[in-house]
């Protein structure tokens, strides 16, 4: 997790001394200057080309000391870190975190640089590399993933400022994207520049009549889009119902709320 806390040890500190030096200046006159002080040159933010920076290079590194408990908590919920991020494979929403954690630590010790190529994840062994891909551009970044987060429900990773610009999505602050984990020497899946159907996918069923009804279900709760989808799995028939297909992460964010009133809590991204 991020050290919020050094940020609001700060703000107590700059307070005390601000306070002290009010009580000082009703004691002391200061000498009068015979010019005026030059203004403080303004503070800025250093701007790079993300197209400069290099995507990350899965190498081999051992487990951080930090930032890989078997499990935490926060906000009540606890979290269980994965021993391994072999064949680890997720879709959903990203997000991006930028100028406010510039520099603060990571879980795993490191300082967050938001120029770099790395992400947060909330279970994933720290540290690991991923390829991000956009689902709606078909644009990738390779990542390695030093940090914990994000923890706003319905999030799945949180991007570094740079990774979230190579991926097109600085401006609109989230993707329905792919997540998935590199080991040393594996290469990335080849970049595809078509927009392809997404969807959300409520459950999925061995039995056919299972997944009828509750496409039905839904349907009858104003989901006329709901349909079943058959595929074979290691040789077995496997009924997905799903929902769609959907445009953006306002749709998706909606959907999943209202299927979650609905009493179904696991609803995923999902691609044709």
């Amino acid at each position: 997790m991020k050290q919020r806390w050094q940020r609001n040890a700060g703000l107590v500190l700059l307070s005390a001394v601000v306070t002290l030096s009010l009580t000082l200046s009703g004691c002391i006159t200061p000498k009068p200057q015979s010019t005026p002080p030059k203004p403080a040159p303004p503070v800025t933010t250093p701007t790079m080309d993300p197209s400069l920076i290099p995507d990350a290079v899965p190498r081999a590194e051992p487990l951080s000391k930090r930032g890989n408990p078997p499990f935490y908590d926060v906000m009540g919920k606890r979290y269980f870190v994965k021993s391994s991020a072999v064949g680890y494979v997720e879709r959903g929403v990203a997000s991006w975190y930028g100028p406010g954690f510039h520099e603060e630590f990571t879980s795993n010790g490191e300082p967050y640089d938001m120029y770099g190529m790395t992400a947060a994840h909330k279970t994933l062994p720290l540290p690991c590399f991923v390829q991000v891909t956009n689902l709606s551009n078909g644009k990738s970044v390779v990542l390695r993933v030093n940090d914990r987060g994000p923890f706003k429900e319905g999030r799945i990773i949180d991007l570094s400022r740079t990774a979230a610009a190579k991926l097109d999505m600085l401006r609109a602050g989230t993707a329905l994207v792919e997540v998935r984990a590199l080991t040393p020497g594996q290469s990335t899946l080849p970049v595809n520049d078509s927009i392809k159907p997404l969807y959300v996918q409520a459950g999925a069923f061995s039995a056919s009549t299972n997944a009828e009804k509750l496409a039905q279900q839904l349907r009858n709760k104003g989901y006329p889009q709901a349909f079943v989808r058959s595929d074979m799995v290691e040789g077995r028939s496997m009924y997905r119902v799903r929902i769609g297909p959907i445009a953006d992460v306002a749709s998706f964010d909606r959907v999943v709320a209202e299927l979650k009133q609905l009493g179904i809590a696991d609803a995923r991204l999902a691609l044709d």
